[in-house]
């Protein structure tokens, strides 16, 4: 081999050992960059759902991840089919449920999965029961915490409420997803 081949070679496995050296290190920033407080993670809570009526439908867990929040229902006593299922700010049940308030939206997003200037962080996609009503759903998402202290929290100073709707909701900038019929503050568990 020549010597300008060696050079070569050495140039290549140089280059590429900085490179690995420097995508090894990023991956410390990707915790950061998640926007998730660490000390927050295996921390779980549970909305225990109940109707207007005050009967029993089910429970929704919410479990810190180190990139975000999975939120998971199992649910009966609903309608069959879609149903529109939200983070709702205030964290309260009064008898209409009308006192939780509006979507959890503490970034000032609009409505709407699907909009392109939404979505609130408590815009969650619907769930579904089948013809007997029972709905079981697991969801992801970043934009929510159970830190405290966070901007994202959902425990803030007046709490939140998992709201489930009678109708599906539209994804787009009016929600449209009818009267709230199961509702379930989030307390730690």
């Amino acid at each position: 081999m020549t010597k300008r081949v060696l050079t070569k070679r050495l140039f290549v496995s140089l280059v590429g050992l900085i490179a690995f050296l420097g995508l090894a290190s990023c991956g410390d920033d990707d915790e950061a960059d998640s926007g998730v407080d660490q000390s927050a993670v295996g921390q779980s809570a549970v909305a225990q759902m109940s109707g207007p009526d005050g009967s029993p439908m089910g429970s929704v867990t919410l479990e810190q991840g180190p990139l975000g929040l999975l939120v998971s229902a199992e649910l009966r006593g609903l309608s069959p089919g879609a149903h529109g299922f939200h983070i709702h700010t205030v964290g309260t049940c009064e008898p209409d449920f009308s006192a939780a308030g509006g979507h959890f939206a503490p970034d000032g997003k609009e409505h709407g999965l699907m909009n392109a200037a939404g979505a609130h962080a408590g815009d969650l996609p619907n769930i579904h029961a089948t013809a007997d009503g029972d709905a079981r759903a697991d969801f992801f998402t970043s934009r929510m915490t159970l830190a405290d202290g966070a901007a994202t929290s959902v425990f803030d100073s007046d709490g939140s409420a998992v709201i489930v709707h009678a109708k599906p909701d539209s994804y787009a900038a009016e929600a449209g997803a009818g009267d709230r019929v199961a509702c379930g503050v989030i307390t730690r568990s």
